[in-house]
């Protein structure tokens, strides 16, 4: 079987959530199933560490897609170009775009709906792009995964999808999230917080991870105590708006606040395990990954109370109203204060994160895409 795969965002060193989902699963696919032919569809060069295997193809089809127009050039122009040349017998995308114009068994991963409940967040023709075409890439594909049953019954709901078309893929977590040694979690805190301990929040910043409530509750914790915790920013700016800067400038305790920019994988699985806790009050997520990486790496975790996450947390996390900063620094002072519950979380979450792997990710995304196949050949 040939598998025709869209990789746009597999961009070394620039992987998002959906990146990591592509990353993961595919890597684990192509291993898994040497007997298949995988051919990836990228949109500018490649990085070899990419192509994981000898059964996988690489194909650069330009333009650079990052902009609504250009989406549309790349996948109605250009794929369908390459799906002639290639004849496979099934299209994957990971990122839940397709051709609309393409006459292939399609399995899309649309991994939440967050620009139609906060279609405030994102730049003009991103949301109106969005919001006009993923209703027809849903209607379009014979299939659709996605990764929670809070995202499966938002596409029921939203664009009338019949449950039977959807498969829930669960995101997983990296095995390099683990728990640290005390004297490995101390250098990591001398490096990046001068020694003290610290919130993480881990994500892009912006709109939707409520960057703006968390600062308020961070400022609300620090005036309401004596604690030398910090609150550590470990994401890109590239989505910083007036809002955040103004919600920013209004901290009392900003020079508390720690700013990372994007950091390695490595980094990263360090600052998640030397952690006092993980703040990830977000007001919307189809899953919501970090969770899963701090409980993984023995640290309790702060999530909202809305979408996805309470799904993804069980009872393994503080849950929090995203929308009150009150609620958010309550959370903070029970950690701060309590030990046994810390213990008792990082025991739940060792637990809990144990249900979401990489593997089963993989397998479940094969069923889906072998089930696709399946629908379309006896049509």
């Amino acid at each position: 079987m040939r598998i025709l795969v869209n990789t746009r965002l597999l961009l070394p060193g620039r992987l998002d959530g959906i990146g990591w989902f592509s990353h993961e699963t595919l890597r684990r696919m192509v291993k898994n199933h040497p007997e298949h032919e995988f051919i990836f569809v990228f949109d500018r060069a490649f990085h070899p560490s990419y192509i994981y295997g000898q059964n996988v193809k690489p194909v650069v089809a330009f333009p650079q897609a990052r902009h609504p127009l250009l989406f549309l050039i790349w996948f109605e122009i250009s794929l369908p170009q390459i799906l002639k040349k290639y004849q496979p017998d099934i299209f994957l995308s990971p990122d839940g775009y397709v051709s609309l114009s393409a006459q292939i068994p399609t399995l899309a991963v649309i991994h939440d709906l967050n620009f139609e409940h906060r279609p405030e967040d994102l730049p003009f023709f991103h949301r109106h792009y969005y919001r006009f075409f993923f209703k027809r890439f849903a209607r379009k594909s014979a299939r659709i995964a996605t990764v929670s049953e809070f995202s499966k019954q938002d596409l029921i709901d939203q664009y009338g999808i019949e449950p039977e078309k959807i498969d829930v893929v669960f995101n997983g977590a990296s095995q390099g999230f683990q728990p640290l040694s005390q004297d490995e979690i101390s250098r990591t805190r001398k490096n990046f917080t001068e020694g003290a301990p610290y919130f993480l929040f881990v994500g892009s910043l912006h709109p939707r991870k409520n960057l703006q409530n968390l600062f308020a509750a961070f400022d609300l914790f620090k005036t309401q105590t004596t604690s030398p915790i910090k609150l550590l920013i470990a994401g890109g700016r590239q989505w910083w708006t007036h809002e955040l800067q103004n919600s920013w400038d209004r901290m009392r305790h900003k020079n508390e606040v720690i700013f990372t920019g994007r950091v390695s994988e490595e980094t990263l699985h360090r600052l998640m395990a030397s952690a006092f806790a993980l703040t990830y009050a977000s007001y919307f997520e189809g899953f919501g990954i970090p969770i899963i990486e701090a409980m993984q790496s023995g640290v309790p975790v702060i999530t909202s109370n809305t979408s996805s996450m309470p799904e993804v947390a069980g009872d393994a996390a503080l849950l929090v109203n995203p929308y009150d900063p009150a609620s958010i620094a309550q959370a903070m002072h029970r950690l701060w204060e309590n030990e046994s519950l810390r213990e008792n979380l990082k025991h739940r979450g060792f637990e809990r994160a144990r249900v979401f792997t990489w593997e089963r990710s993989a397998s479940l995304l094969w069923d889906s895409l072998m089930k696709t196949l399946t629908k379309s050949e006896k049509h």
